[in-house]
């Protein structure tokens, strides 16, 4: 009797728990946990799908699995294809059944959250009623692995997105730190103030890898001087609340100061002192998009339109840079 009638066909399940498990670092329970569930039930479903291909996908000690052989690297290279080809016809499903309707999924950090895409967020759920909006924050490694997962369609950060292959990323726009100072402190009636003053004061700001600080320490690095951190946070509110206590000197993004709100504090621009950032939108390489987050792209930024975003995902634009 054929091998046909003695196990079952592959199906997508055995696909799914096969790529799940190589995310988890092998661990099966931590597998049945995130697709719902039971480890018995993963296990079967590896096996399975091993005697149907006729090699072994993960070496095992017992019951656990030890490591991933080298013939289980091609066949989860070519599950990863297959099921991102699933997930895009899904999406082409939707795109041409309820073209104005679904959920834009979106993986960002919070100051992006915070203070720049709420006016494009409403924009578009005005030009898209029936469009939900799903924000997924996290730091820029997180937003990355999000939109790799496909648990968003579109990620929006400064630091990181570029340094992964499958994703493409395209610049947004720029932006700065600024300083923010208490009226009382010593600082505040210096019209500019340099690396060398900022190295004298307890400084309030940002958590590595969020908000541009490399750019801080890279630039505090090249004078050869160690900034006293007194405080780090990943929300700007934050920040400026501890700068408002006499805690230190705040650096921010310039989105997350209001002139209204914050007029209790001096902001001094930071551009000289640290250079410009450059927040970028990353989708996953070979993506299938729908039509409104070309659309929200374009909120995001005039340049971000639909025809770049399409050769750039085809890989045929040369220079993303701005």
């Amino acid at each position: 009797m054929s091998r046909l009638f003695t196990c079952p066909a592959m199906n997508l399940h055995q696909f799914r728990f096969a790529q799940e498990a190589m995310r988890r670092n092998l661990n099966l329970t931590e597998v049945a946990k995130a697709l719902h569930t039971s480890q018995p039930g993963v296990s079967k479903a590896i096996i399975e799908l091993e005697e149907e291909l006729g090699i072994e996908i993960f070496a095992r000690h017992g019951k656990r699995l030890k490591r991933i052989t080298e013939p289980g690297q091609h066949v989860l290279r070519s599950i990863d294809v297959i099921l991102r080809e699933v997930g895009n016809l899904k999406r082409i499903g939707e795109q041409f059944s309820a073209q104005d309707s679904g959920t834009l999924s979106i993986a960002t950090t919070h100051t992006q959250a915070r203070y720049v895409l709420p006016v494009p967020v409403a924009k578009l759920r005005e030009a898209y009623p029936k469009v939900n909006v799903s924000l997924h924050q996290g730091a820029p490694g997180q937003v990355a692995q999000m939109v790799l997962d496909e648990v968003a369609e579109i990620g929006i950060a400064t630091e990181s997105l570029s340094d992964y292959p499958d994703l493409v990323t395209l610049p947004c726009y720029e932006w700065e730190h600024v300083l923010v100072i208490p009226k009382s402190h010593p600082l505040a009636s210096k019209v500019r103030i340099t690396l060398e003053d900022l190295a004298a004061e307890p400084i309030i700001t940002y958590h590595p890898s969020f908000t541009g600080r490399t750019r801080i320490d890279k630039a505090f690095a090249a004078k050869q001087l160690t900034p006293r951190i007194a405080l780090e946070a990943i929300d700007s509110d934050v920040i400026k609340t501890y700068v408002r206590l006499g805690l230190g000197v705040g650096i921010v993004a310039e989105m997350a100061v209001r002139e209204k709100l914050d007029d209790d504090l001096v902001v001094r621009p930071g551009a000289q002192l640290f250079g410009k950032n450059v927040a970028r939108v990353a989708f996953k390489r070979s993506a299938y998009l729908r039509n409104f987050v070309y659309d929200f792209a374009a909120l995001l930024s005039d340049r971000l339109d639909r025809n770049l975003i399409l050769k750039a995902l085809e890989g045929h634009a040369n220079d993303y840079d701005m």
